[in-house]
């Protein structure tokens, strides 16, 4: 079967035919930089986010041991404040006898 170089009346001019348009090797590669550039970026994104959190939990741990530590100190305050109340109504201190003074000592 030899080709037609001319139609004949009626048939159609185009020829259509199913052609595969595959990536040379240049496409591949630049592709492939694309996709790892994507990735480091992705990569970076994901760095950046657990440094400001890392940033809050600093943040925060030393505000607990600030509040701890005032705690302590309130923990104390409180102790020698009941301390002084307990003593004052104890029954032993109830039972002291006030002494006046007697008077002074010359040399």
């Amino acid at each position: 079967m030899s080709r037609q170089r001319f139609s004949n009346r009626n048939q159609n001019t185009t020829n259509f035919q199913a052609q595969e348009h595959a990536l040379g090797p240049v496409s591949n590669t630049i592709m492939l930089i694309i996709l790892a550039c994507l990735l480091g970026l992705l990569y970076l994104t994901q760095v950046t986010k657990t440094n400001a959190f890392s940033y809050k939990i600093d943040a925060l741990q030393k505000q607990q041991t600030q509040l701890k530590s005032e705690h302590d100190d309130l923990e104390v305050a409180s102790a020698r404040l009941q301390a002084l109340e307990r003593v004052k109504n104890s029954e032993v201190a109830k039972n002291l006898v006030s002494v006046a003074p007697s008077g002074t000592v010359q040399n």
